[in-house]
């Protein structure tokens, strides 16, 4: 049996938790005495793995410091939520809907994120989606997009081959990792790129809305 493949990022396709990651980014350079990063610096820089990240804001700092602030990063957002700060993170119009469209339609659905596995399953059980995904692929595991090591993960957790996998995401990250793995890629224009920035970095297609998933995802 063909298995056809749906897998989306999270942060800028799924939710929109823009307000969680500034914060949390903030707060890390503040713990080593760094200015703060411009707030749509830090939105340019999500979906990738945080070191990799710590590097695209802080391209002249050493690799150490890279890790130090990743860290930081991720402590800071392990307090946030465990003391009941976090913004609320909802998700994008049309993005509920449309995910139990999919499975119905007889897609797999699966997420490729940057996140770790701990952010992702809070996202997904605060949002009662759990249920809805067969292949979890996430930053814990992998080399930060747009290595397409995600996408083959869940290609090959899912039973799915290139020809039958669709890559979903509103980064250029995530359009040259679809792109690098043969997958389709489709491109969200709610998110943190362009539309010009997903184009070039190699989409099929663009969606303007969630509801129009259902109807890019497979290939002409």
């Amino acid at each position: 049996m063909t298995v056809k493949l749906a897998l989306f990022d999270c942060d800028g396709t799924l939710v929109d938790s823009q307000a969680n990651i500034c914060r949390a980014m903030e707060n890390a350079f503040t713990q080593h005495a760094l200015p703060t990063p411009d707030r749509a610096a830090v939105r340019r820089i999500v979906g990738l793995s945080l070191p990799e990240a710590m590097g695209a804001l802080l391209p002249d700092a050493s690799t150490e410091l890279h890790r130090d602030l990743a860290e930081s990063y991720k402590r800071t957002f392990r307090a946030m939520r465990d003391d009941g700060t976090l913004d609320a993170e909802p998700l994008f119009d049309g993005v509920a809907a449309t995910l139990r469209s999919l499975r119905d339609d007889g897609w797999v659905l699966g997420v490729a994120t940057g996140k770790s596995d701990r952010g992702l399953a809070h996202i997904l059980d605060h949002h009662g989606m759990t249920d809805l995904f067969v292949t979890l692929q996430t930053a814990d595991r992998h080399p930060s997009k747009p290595d397409p090591a995600m996408v083959f993960a869940g290609m090959a957790e899912a039973g799915a081959s290139p020809s039958t996998t669709a890559m979903i995401g509103d980064t250029s990250f995530d359009m040259a990792m679809g792109r690098a793995s043969g997958a389709r890629t489709v491109g969200v224009a709610w998110g943190y790129h362009t539309v010009g920035e997903l184009m070039a970095a190699g989409a099929d297609v663009v969606a303007e809305h969630a509801m129009q998933l259902p109807g890019l995802v497979a290939r002409p």
